[in-house]
């Protein structure tokens, strides 16, 4: 059975830090490519970022260029999203998903399975 679980979400004031975690379990994580999405209250859930099977290549949204980075670690089956200089536009339920295949994808519809989610917010 697939399983992602997100952890490390919380309050933390603007221009801080927060690490993101999501524990797979239930498959080979060297086989899928993986990304994490977020959203907001009364919005669509957005890609944010996007890794592709061997953690060689990522693809992030305009919004969190060059503040997030997105990695992984096939041998712990985890996917981290360590994000920095925190805005209060970042406030959101932030969800890891996963899906068969190699290259960075950003279409949410691609992705098969999805976790629960862990809000992240953000004080001005």
């Amino acid at each position: 059975q697939v399983r992602l679980v997100e952890s490390g979400g919380g309050l933390v004031q603007a221009g801080g830090s927060l690490r993101l975690s999501c524990a797979v379990s239930g498959f080979s994580m060297g086989s899928y490519r993986m990304g994490w999405f977020r959203q907001a209250p009364g919005r669509e859930r957005e890609f944010v970022a996007g890794i592709d099977w061997s953690g060689r290549f990522t693809g992030y949204a305009d919004s969190v260029q060059g503040r997030f980075t997105i990695s992984r670690d096939n041998a712990k089956n985890f996917l981290y999203l360590q994000m920095n200089s925190l805005k209060p536009e970042d406030t959101a339920v932030y969800y890891c998903a996963a899906t068969t295949g190699f290259g960075v994808i950003e279409t949410m519809a691609s992705y098969n399975d999805w976790g629960q989610g862990t809000q992240v917010t953000v004080s001005s």
